[in-house]
């Protein structure tokens, strides 16, 4: 069982978001705490909540997604209805083309649903590292909301390095946390590894920190845009109520490989277990 925090990370949405779907009857809790009235979901539960988002996405009113979901639309049904989604996204401009990718990580993730191969996922410790970081405040979790808040932060900060004649030794690592002002949003931290010379502190536009260790992290490794994370991480995210484990916060994103190609990218991500 997810807390409703840990499911809206999960399912890339806002708390208030599943608070809302929840009033209109589309995803209920798979439990309610009598007592105190905090709400708990299923990892089957991510199932439904991406055909409510896919459905969304194609321009049905929440109303029309509850009708179509209590018809009991099949997988090959809401993949016609997304690959016809796609073609008309596809003679649209630059924001609907990005809308697309979106549309498209919610259908891989509708189609690995009951795929889960436990090898892809790697249960490792991972040390202390220190990086020199910038940090934005994000809409939400959303791969749409994150990708044009983390993409200037990086090149933000890597002009700023140069500048300041450091060179990163490592991998860059984006991490988040809540953001104070609540209502979903999110802290995106861009960070890059650099050597354990550079002192901490702020320093030259920029702030040198030390991410702490992870004593126990599960890992998996995705192999694409972050625009299309979706399914990959909800893979771990299965594993992980699977196993019984809980995590904790939101995981880190290491850039293993980082080409022109966005579609040739490799990022591990690393969920902290507690």
């Amino acid at each position: 069982m997810f807390t409703i925090g840990d499911f809206a990370r999960h399912g890339r949405v806002s708390p208030r978001m599943l608070r809302h779907y929840d009033a209109l009857g589309l995803l209920r809790p798979e439990r309610v705490d009598p007592f105190s009235g905090y709400r708990h979901y299923a990892a089957a539960q991510l199932a439904r909540l991406n055909r409510i988002i896919a459905l969304k996405d194609l321009g049905f009113t929440l109303e029309q997604v509850g009708r179509i979901l209590e018809e009991r639309v099949s997988t090959e049904e809401l993949r016609g209805m997304l690959m016809l989604r796609r073609a008309e996204l596809e003679q649209t401009a630059a924001e609907a083309a990005a809308r697309l990718g979106q549309v498209e990580a919610r259908l891989r993730s509708i189609e690995s649903e009951g795929h889960m191969p436990s090898d892809d996922v790697i249960v490792k410790s991972v040390p202390p590292v220190r990086v020199a970081e910038l940090t934005a405040v994000s809409a939400s979790y959303a791969p749409e909301h994150i990708g044009p808040v983390i993409g200037p932060l990086y090149g933000e900060l890597f002009a700023r390095l140069e500048a300041a004649g450091i060179t990163p030794v490592g991998p860059g690592i984006a991490h988040y946390e809540d953001a104070p002002e609540g209502e979903g949003a999110i802290l995106v931290h861009a960070a890059v590894t650099v050597s354990s010379s550079v002192p901490p502190g702020p320093a030259d536009g920029f702030t040198v920190v030390d991410l702490p260790a992870l004593e126990r992290a599960a890992t998996i490794v995705h192999r694409g845009s972050m625009d299309e994370v979706l399914a990959t991480a909800q893979t771990l995210a299965r594993w992980i109520d699977a196993g019984g484990h809980r995590a904790a916060g939101y995981a880190r994103e290491v850039t293993l490989e980082c080409p022109e190609d966005r579609s040739r990218w490799v990022t591990e991500l690393q969920e902290r277990l507690v």
